[in-house]
């Protein structure tokens, strides 16, 4: 029975690639730390292990324990462990790249390095491109991310890709939904409100992917044994910048809802404020700078053809299915 090792394992898409890994009848574990939540990993045949990533000490010595006791590495790792918000820009560089750095080193000194290591980046490492055409971002493309996130997301790419002989497999997912998703459903609350908030007045060509879809990819190239190869992620359709509003209205079958379309400039001076507060509070905020930035892009199309001709992917949900599949979880677990 192969081995795969889920960092991130509590969080929203690590527990869905624990539950698809137990399916496909794999020795699962799920990499936590200490204080992780196991509220989505209540499951039996799960063999749980603490990881500490911000101590390198700890970290060699929790790796090496497991390599003692199963005499060897792990066959497969997923690697979703990460921030996406942060109190300060600089917890970015620190979580994702100098930690997931610290992790490929500790893995490669330990000679634990396994058969695929597979990478949960983003399309946020690109930036604001191909704005002026709205055509898709290639990998061929010049990165330019305009994020603290999107940056340490690049260079973690870029050291991974650095390791000689690493078996890397980098995802770069667009926008990701579905159930126990809180960024997304924090949308769907304000509808239900009768209220929903959009931000510029130009053009916004806007690409999601269902949960569900990026676990797809994720073991199809397991199944390929692909090596030291990246790929964008999306259901392969363009929206406009209301679809998802409008799908989220029809769910939850609310009557009207008021558009309100905020001009940069005021999302930009309130985003700033919530920073300072959060900064003052010590709390992170949904809205902020870096959060400014990915609300102002207004091109998130991206190529996924080399992930459908390479891994065979098939998108099995658009826009309207996964929303119907999501704000239904959403009503079941009362959260709406």
């Amino acid at each position: 029975m192969s081995s795969i090792l889920v960092t991130g394992a509590s969080g929203f898409i690590g527990s869905f690639i624990i539950e698809e890994a137990l399916k496909k009848q794999f020795s699962v574990w799920p990499g936590i730390r200490s204080s992780s939540s196991k509220e989505y990993l209540q499951y039996q045949k799960l063999n749980f292990i603490e990881l500490d990533f911000s101590h390198v000490n700890k970290l060699r010595d929790q790796l090496s324990a497991y390599k003692e006791t199963h005499n060897g590495g792990f066959d497969y790792i997923v690697h979703c462990a990460g921030a996406t918000k942060c109190l300060n820009q600089e917890d970015f560089e620190k979580v994702n790249y100098l930690q997931t750095k610290s992790f490929v080193d500790m893995l490669v000194e330990l000679d634990m390095v396994p058969r695929q290591f597979i990478h949960i980046s983003t399309l946020s490492v690109f930036g604001p491109i191909r704005e002026g055409d709205y055509s898709s971002i290639r990998e061929e493309d010049a990165a330019k991310p305009n994020t603290a996130y999107g940056l340490s997301k690049l260079k973690a790419e870029l050291y991974i890709q650095s390791v000689k002989g690493f078996p890397y497999v980098i995802y770069r997912p667009t926008g990701v939904y579905g159930p126990r998703e809180k960024d997304y459903f924090l949308m769907a609350k304000s509808i239900k409100k009768h209220l929903d908030f959009s931000v510029g007045f130009k053009r916004q060509d806007l690409t999601f992917i269902y949960v569900k879809d990026i676990v797809q990819a994720v073991f199809l190239g397991i199944e390929k044994e692909i090596s030291r190869r990246v790929y964008f992620l999306s259901d392969g359709k363009v929206y406009k910048s209301r679809t998802f509003s409008d799908l989220i209205q029809k769910e939850l079958d609310v009557s009207f809802v008021i558009h309100l379309k905020c001009p940069l400039i005021i999302l930009k001076v309130i985003s700033l404020f919530a920073e300072n507060l959060a900064s003052f509070s010590g709390k992170s905020s949904t809205l902020n700078s870096d959060k400014f930035k990915i609300m102002k892009q207004r091109n998130w199309q991206c190529d996924i053809t080399p992930a459908i001709k390479e891994l065979g992917f098939k998108p099995q949900y658009d826009l309207e299915k996964g929303v119907k599949e999501t704000i239904a979880w959403y009503k079941k677990e009362g959260w709406l």
